[in-house]
């Protein structure tokens, strides 16, 4: 397995906010690594600082073998990245904007025009080459967005909240793509070789707001102002609550919702829809006693009954769960 994408003790100041604090990554080839946490955490400046557009008040991030803080050309030469506000020419076509990133990066006609077709052919734009990128949809426009950032098949590919604002059906495709991504990479070799193509694939940082899309990465890492917290598969992060998370459906969330915060043993109390997620106090049969207390709380007459039961914990309940515990 080769490592892609190393951090080491990154910090990083903004007088005297603290936006980054000890950041510590490896991501390998082939792997999507998702890195979530609520607004101010740290991850855009956690992504500026592994593309070399921050520089670190300490520690160090290496791409692909370069340092980023001494091999700025060569690092640059092996990353993809996609800023939340992509930044296109609307009045160019969209084969004319990945053309100028291209030639930006120094590729030549021979290059840059069979590998924009094979691009636009990847992420499904072929068939819009000829239009302005400002008649797009919000979709397509993601869509170019990763195409500009692939033009130069980059080994690693930094994407900050991609799908953010697109409608679920776009996100669905979005990830298809990443997945297709980093299991085979694009055939044509990189710029100046003529090499085989490479084993492994591509590796993928993205920092997402969406805990299904947290989901379908290989590892997750929570971050929290601005340290990371909890690293580790979404499997082994959703263990972290396994049996604390109670289900409960009633006819009326509001009332229901003030007695359930009095039960000893539950710490929190979330609205899922049309039903309520009770975290509670981890240990053996607490989860239980808490089921006894809804049942004696609401007894089966004038319709006040609830059902309450265990249910298997999602990469939401650990999110709420982190963004409120104590360092």
């Amino acid at each position: 397995m080769t490592v892609s994408i190393v951090a080491q003790h990154l910090r990083k100041t903004f007088g005297a906010t603290l936006a980054v604090d000890d950041m510590n990554l490896n991501i390998a080839s082939g792997e999507i690594y998702g890195l979530v946490g609520s607004d101010g955490a740290g991850k855009t400046t956690t992504m500026r600082l592994l593309v070399g557009a921050l520089k670190p008040d300490s520690g160090d991030a290496s791409i692909c073998g370069y340092s980023v803080g001494k091999q700025t050309e060569q690092v640059r030469a092996q990353l993809g990245y996609l800023s939340q506000r992509f930044s296109f020419y609307e009045d160019l076509t969209v084969l004319e904007n990945i053309r100028f990133f291209a030639e930006v990066r120094g590729l030549s006609r021979q290059e840059w025009l069979p590998r924009c077709m094979e691009i636009l052919s990847f992420v499904g734009l072929d068939s819009f080459k000829d239009r302005r990128a400002g008649q797009l949809s919000g979709g397509m426009k993601q869509k170019l967005g990763l195409a500009s950032a692939l033009v130069t098949r980059p080994k690693v590919l930094l994407l900050d909240e991609p799908t953010t604002g697109v409608d679920p059906v776009t996100r669905q495709d979005f990830w298809q793509l990443l997945i297709r991504l980093v299991s085979a990479p694009l055939s044509l070799p990189p710029s100046g070789t003529g090499g085989e193509q490479e084993e492994g694939g591509v590796a993928v940082i993205l920092s997402t707001p969406y805990m299904d899309e947290a989901a379908r990465c290989h590892r997750v890492g929570f971050m929290r102002l601005g340290r990371m917290i909890a690293e580790g598969t979404p499997s082994q992060l959703r263990s972290t609550l396994e049996r604390c998370i109670v289900e409960v459906r009633g006819r009326s969330l509001p009332s229901m919702r003030q007695a359930v915060e009095k039960i000893k043993g539950v710490e929190d109390v979330r609205a899922f829809g049309d039903k309520l997620h009770l975290r509670v106090v981890p240990g053996g049969g607490r989860a239980e006693s808490v089921i006894a207390a809804l049942a004696e709380a609401f007894p089966a007459r004038a319709g006040a009954r609830v059902e309450a039961r265990l249910v298997p914990p999602t990469l939401e309940d650990v999110f709420i769960s982190l963004s409120g515990s104590k360092d």
